[in-house]
């Protein structure tokens, strides 16, 4: 029988956020493949753990897969882990989980800390719908055209970005999608964590002119109801409070009949009760 491929989720920045899974399945493994083992050896150090570690990274995977493919058919157990978050996820880990899956070894799930649900988790935005799209394009047209197909959505859009691209791209999302609601992470979990609300010209401003480092989240406010039909499904909404129903049962009922997001007539029915 062939082994297992765990596919490990490992700390953002603090190492204190692990289970006990995690640590339980590096420790039995037969081998690790991570993406530099020299910051995944500080891991194991940490947590007093002791396994063999190859390495498997973008520029090897192709050689380094199929020896960690042989391994598996040969019965062994590997973790793979990347050096922060879940592996597979804007990673290259993703071609070896396919050709393990491709090849019917058991891929098992390890889950634990991510970049991308701890930023939005603080982020304040509407964000029970998103799309991830991983590292923001470097080229400016591509980068415009990602921003063109997501005008009108009005689900967040999630994205990693380089520090030393940050600003600029933020100066692109304002001058494309307007000054829309933003929520900019930096070095989660780790002693210069940094989350910045506002707007993408606030952004802009913010982080213009100084020096930038560390892993960047950006959380960015979809687009809005159409004023018509929100104001008028936001009438229906309070309507039917007056009339004794409770707030989320309104606003769930109403999104219903008419195919408005839930999440931005919930908000809308905030602000309104606010104001009264």
């Amino acid at each position: 029988m062939s082994g297992k491929l765990y596919v490990c989720a490992t700390p953002i920045g603090n190492l204190q956020d692990v289970t006990l899974r995690l640590l339980s399945v590096l420790a039995s493994v037969h081998v690790i493949a991570a993406e530099d083992t020299r910051h995944t050896r500080k891991l194991l150090s940490h947590h007093g753990i002791s396994r063999p570690l190859v390495s498997y990274h973008e520029h090897n995977k192709r050689q380094a897969g199929d020896a960690l493919i042989q391994r598996l058919l040969a019965g062994e157990d590997v973790a793979l882990v990347s050096d922060a978050g879940v592996p597979a996820v804007s990673d290259p880990g993703n071609d070896l989980v396919a050709e393990a899956a491709g090849r019917g070894i058991a891929v098992v799930p390890v889950p634990g800390p991510s970049a991308l649900t701890a930023a939005l988790s603080v982020s304040g935005l509407a964000t029970e719908e998103f799309t991830f799209v991983g590292f923001l394009p470097r080229a400016r047209k591509r980068m415009v055209a990602l921003l063109e197909e997501f005008r009108a959505q009005t689900r967040a859009l999630v994205a990693y970005e380089s520090p030393k691209r940050l600003a600029s791209s933020l100066e692109v999302m304002g001058e494309f999608l307007g000054d829309r609601r933003i929520c900019v992470t930096r070095e989660l979990t780790k002693v210069h964590e940094e989350v910045f609300r506002g707007t993408t010209s606030e952004a802009t401003e913010f982080f213009s002119g100084r020096e930038v480092l560390g892993e960047i989240t950006l959380i960015l406010e979809g687009a809005r109801l159409d004023r018509r039909a929100g104001q008028a499904a936001l009438h229906d909404v309070m309507r039917r409070v007056e009339g004794g129903a409770p707030l989320n049962e309104a606003v769930r009922e109403v999104a219903r009949e008419t195919g408005l997001k839930r999440n931005e007539l919930y908000r809308l029915a905030l602000e309104r009760k606010r104001r009264q």
